[in-house]
Parts: C-alpha cells; structure tokens; sequence
C-alpha cells in the first residue's frame, strides 16, 4: 500500500509520547526535526525516562518537549494518542499495556530498530526517487512489518490493505481479502457487527461515529485452537478539511498480560475470603461464648461444691475407709468435669485463632464434630432437637479446615435462626453412589425461605435480618467456600416447611 496522497490532504495525524529517552529516541526527533516524514503529522508531547542524562530525554527537554520519569504522566496529556515503547523491555511494554488508558494504542520496541534505519537511509537519500522508498519503508512498517495483527479499512468497511501477521492468522491470500467486508471475513455477518447481536463492539464504528481513536478488547474470534483475547484499537485517516477517508486497526495479542491479571486477581480473592472467614469465625464467636460460658459455668460450681465437701470431710481428721472411697468417687467426678471444661475451652480457642490458608487430607466427619461440638449446647438452650447421622467411612478430602469449619457453622447458625422457639436439627454425611464425592445434607424444620429470595441467598449482603442482627455474608461464604474446594451446594426450600442445604465435595485431591 502506498502512503496517502499529499495533494489530496490525506494525512495520518498522531500525538505521541515515548517511554526510553535513549538513542532511538535521540533519533527520533532528529528525524522530526527534519521533516522528513511527510505524510505522518506527528507531535511529540512528552518523554519519559528514568535516567535524566539519557540523550534523547535531554534532546526533548532542549526542545522544550514535556518530560518526566514516571510513564503514568504522559496518560494525563490531553489528546495523546498513544505510546511509543522504545526500552526494549517487555516487563515494561505489558506495564505500559496494564495503565494505559482507553483508547490509547502502544507501539512496541522494535519500532526503535525502524527509526534506527530510518535516520540512516535519510543520511543517504536525497534525490525524490529515493524518498520514495523511504516513504514505502513507513508504509511497510505501520501495514507489512509490525507484528501485530493489521489492517487498513474504506468507510464502507471494505478491506484496503493487510499485513502479513492478519494474513497469517486468517490462512488466506492477500488477493483472496483486498475488497472484502471485514465483517463478513472475520466474523461471518452480513452487515457491520453490532453489540446487540454479537456480542461485540465494533471500534471502527466508534471511531466513524466521534472521529476520534477506539479501543475494545474482546476473546479473539479468529484464533480456534485457543482462547486468546485480543487488544483492538482503531486510528482514523483524516483529510485536512476532517473527513475519515480510511481507518487503521491494529489488532494486538495480550492474552499472556490478561491470564497473568486473571490469575492475579483469583489469587487476591482467594485471600479475601480467607480474610471474610476469619471475620466471620469472630462474628460466631460471639454467637457461641454466650452459650459456652453457662455450660462451663454449671460443672465450676460442681467443682466448688465437692471441694467444699473434701475440705469438711479432711477438716475432721483422716477419712474412714467408707469416707475415702467417697472422696475418691468425688475426685473422678471432679477430673470428668474439669476435662470437660478443658475441652471446651481448647475447642474456643482452636476456633478463634487466625489460621493461614493451608490445604490438607482432612475428614469430613472430623470437621462436622469438631462443629456440631461448638453448637450444641446452643441448640440444647434453644430447646432444638439434633439428629446426627454421620458415614461410618472416612469422608477424605483435600481441603482447608479453617474454612470449612465456617463453612458448617454458618449453615447451623442459619438452619438455628430459623428455629428461635426449638424445632429439628438433621446433619447426615455420606459418600455419592459413584464413590466420587462426600455429601453433607443440614435440614432444619424451620420458617423456610420465600422462593423470591432464592435466586438472591448466595448474594453478598443480602439478609432478609432487621438490621443489626445479621450481615448478609454468612450464605456468601458458605458458597465461595464451596467453590473454592471444586463442590456444589444446593438448597430445597418451603416457606414454613423448613430447609435443606446439600453440599457435594469431592474425595481426594
């Protein structure tokens, strides 16, 4: 493709700014200054360098050309287009990727080798046969070299040009897509594509519409052997009186920065549950201490009582043989109750102690004792009759136990809420009939749930609770915990009837 006809003002306009103020840079401006690329109308607003001795930032700054050292300055000038990366460094090309702003393109490194030829071959060529071929070079280099995908659109949206990297991805010949719509090569439509129908948002239409840049970025629909995501931005081609005559798009592979920011992100909300569960172990907590003070408190005052009567009894002299066989009846009672009491106390402890994430092989029936344990002289106070009926095998999983303990104890607590003047309490445990999965059903003869509220149950913050008597976390965590251990949670609800939670972990790792 031949650049665009001077004399017809067809002009390719760019506000750049350049990240590396080194010698690509130095040359660059050279190369600026000396007008010697006549059919792009490039400004320069700003440089951005690290080292304020690099040449090419000291270049910009003898210009009067705006400079800085942190690149996320230049996103702040307005009516920049994009950035000119000439590091040479990837980790800050996908920097510059993750903080730009919509709308704005990055050019990648290797331009800096092309600046480099360009500055050279002007050293050399004056005659106007041999601007010629320097004016083909840019061409080859914004359409035929660039290693992204690119492609130079008609406002009807038929193909003018594309490069070699479009082609390659499409399996097609150059001869086979000049004169195309891109829609119908691309996506397989009969018209320009539209948000409505497909799902996707077509920047060429953006641009024609407010004549300025687009930039979307959508799974790439070309490239079947993989899931990729594709960054695509659009750059009009104006005429000096405005009018779009072609757009350029350039389509460009960011899949490794996505999975990366993905990957990252999973990772932050996996520590954000385990910070929301370790909130929540505190909010019940709250809920147990009450009912775990008076079941310590009854077998204290036993303790008291018998101490009383040993002291009376060692009062009036050495016991009789009668006597101290009672004391020592006394004293065994008074071990039960304190290994009681010391029970209960380690198991408060156990549970209010902030554990890091850690996954294990643990058993399922382990983690439901140590819970039910907790609870149930709650329920006992609450007049609420439990039934337990756990798999006499070893429900083994990999899981982490901290979670799953809060897990339980939110599904008790609701299953008690529902109760607040007594009911039944079912907790059963099994393994699935295809040996693959431990099941956990938690029924309660409760108030049931309305079937409007369904849908919303797992949804953070949702409670149908007067305020102050709940957060509307506890069904959220349940179900995130759920998840995160690769299981299913289901729910069978009437209003009045009572509830049933059954959730499915699978065994092993």
């Amino acid at each position: 493709m031949m650049p665009p006809n001077q004399n017809n003002g067809e002009k390719l306009s760019l506000n750049l700014g350049i990240v590396g103020g080194g010698r690509a840079c130095k040359y660059f401006l050279e190369l600026l200054q000396k007008e010697a690329l006549p059919y792009l109308d490039i400004h320069l607003l700003g440089v951005c360098d690290i080292n304020p001795d690099a040449e090419g930032f000291l270049l910009a700054r003898k210009m009067g050309i705006y400079t800085t050292s942190d690149f996320m300055d230049l996103f702040k000038i307005e009516g920049l287009d994009g950035i000119v990366e000439l590091t040479n460094s990837r980790e800050v090309l996908l920097d510059l990727i993750h903080h730009r702003p919509k709308r704005m393109g990055i050019i990648e490194h290797n331009i800096g080798r092309f600046i480099r030829n360009l500055y050279l071959i002007d050293q050399q060529l004056k005659s106007a046969e041999k601007q010629v071929v320097m004016e083909k070079m840019i061409s080859e280099f914004l359409i035929k070299q660039a290693k992204q995908r690119i492609i130079v659109l008609n406002t009807d949206f038929t193909i003018e040009d594309i490069n070699e990297a479009y082609l390659e991805i499409l399996g097609k010949k150059r001869e086979e897509v000049i004169g195309e719509y891109c829609y119908q090569l691309v996506r397989g439509k009969k018209e320009p594509c539209s948000a409505s129908d497909t799902g996707f948002e077509c920047p060429m239409v953006e641009t024609l519409r407010t004549g300025e840049s687009a930039h979307v970025i959508h799974e790439d629909p070309i490239s079947k052997d993989r899931l990729a995501y594709i960054d695509i931005l659009t750059y009009p081609v104006k005429k000096n009186d405005g009018e779009i005559v072609r757009i350029i798009e350039i389509w460009r592979d960011i899949t490794e920065a996505m999975v990366s920011k993905m990957e990252n992100r999973v990772r932050e909300l996996k520590s954000d549950l385990n910070k929301l569960v370790q909130e929540d172990r505190l909010i019940s907590l709250g809920k147990i201490a009450a009912s775990c003070v008076h079941e310590i408190n009854n077998p204290i005052q036993g303790l008291l009582t018998f101490s009383h009567l040993i002291k009376e009894s060692l009062s009036q002299g050495p016991p009789a043989p009668e006597e101290l066989e009672k004391l020592r009846r006394i004293v065994s009672l008074m071990s039960d109750e304190l290994e009681r009491c010391g029970r209960i106390v380690s198991g408060l402890l156990s549970f209010s102690r902030e554990h890091p994430m850690e996954y294990a092989d643990l058993n399922l029936n382990d983690i439901l004792e140590a819970v039910i344990a907790l609870t149930q002289h709650k329920m006992e106070l609450q007049e609420i009759s439990l039934t337990i009926d756990l798999s006499e095998n070893i429900l083994s999983i990999w899981g982490d136990d901290n979670q799953l303990q809060q897990c339980f104890l939110n599904l008790i607590f609701n299953a008690m809420e529902a109760m607040p003047s007594g009911g039944e309490l079912n907790i059963t445990s099994r393994i699935n009939k295809k040996k693959t999965s431990a099941v956990v059903e938690i029924r309660d003869t409760g108030y049931g749930i309305p079937s409007k509220n369904l849908d919303h149950i797992y949804d953070p913050f949702f409670t149908t609770k007067d305020i102050g008597e709940g957060t509307g976390l506890g069904l959220s965590i349940v179900y995130g915990v759920v998840k995160d251990h690769n299981g299913r949670i289901e729910v069978k609800s009437e209003e009045g009837e009572g509830t049933t939670f059954i959730l499915r972990l699978p065994l092993g790792r």
